[in-house]
């Protein structure tokens, strides 16, 4: 015979069982509390840039691809950006309502060609704003000064082969920098370029050009 169990004890085991639901659903609401907050914390400590990447503005279409100084790309790819950004290149970029200009610190005929016509060569393998456009537009005009073919003509052995390489390089824009310069430098030192046309047009960097403009290369070929 199974013994009945008394009154007292029934009730006690449904407090301490009471006691044990709440317990269990106050520890609840605090480890959901405690995501909550993990969660904002997240949010909040995520960095503008992360945030922009999620959610690009419209503006961000129409910047063009801009060195960023605090990120891990601000490291210079090659020798004029670091150069420019230690202010080893004697001209700034000037921004334009309607477009960019160059302001030389001294008049560009006063200027010494060696090293800096090279320098600017160099800077026609960047990629990034204002690299890109210093570069293209101080190599042009440092040419254009009265006395430039006799500057530029004993650099030509150390141009050519910098000059080459903007001109196999894989990004189009690049190639199209490398391939204008080459064609103004030519204007400038005329046939005292031929000797070294057999260093610039090897059969690799044919075959590059010849892929990017074959027009051009079936006339020059």
């Amino acid at each position: 015979m199974q013994k009945s169990e008394c009154p007292g004890g029934v009730q006690l085991r449904n407090k301490v069982t009471g006691n044990c639901n709440q317990r269990t659903s106050s520890n609840t609401q605090i480890n959901h509390r405690s995501a909550v907050q993990r969660s904002k914390s997240s949010s909040s400590t995520r960095s503008p840039e992360s945030v922009r990447k999620l959610h690009p503005r419209p503006s961000d279409k129409l910047n063009p691809k801009t060195i960023n100084p605090f990120g891990e790309q601000s490291r210079a790819p090659t020798a004029f950006a670091a150069i420019y950004s230690k202010g080893g290149i004697p001209c700034r970029l000037v921004h334009g309502s309607v477009k960019h200009r160059l302001q030389w610190e001294c008049p560009p005929e006063n200027l010494a060609f060696d090293p800096l016509l090279i320098t600017l060569a160099e800077g026609l393998r960047e990629t990034k704003h204002p690299y890109t456009f210093v570069s293209k537009e101080g190599f042009k005009e440092l040419l254009l000064v009265k006395g430039a073919s006799e500057k530029a003509m004993p650099l030509l052995p150390r141009l050519i082969p910098v000059l080459k390489a903007a001109l196999v390089h894989s990004d189009d824009e690049v190639f199209e920098r490398g391939l204008t310069a080459l064609v103004q430098l030519s204007v400038i030192v005329g046939p005292s370029l031929n000797d070294h046309l057999k260093h610039l047009l090897t059969s690799g960097s044919l075959t590059i050009i010849k892929s990017k403009i074959p027009t051009y290369c079936s006339i020059c070929c």
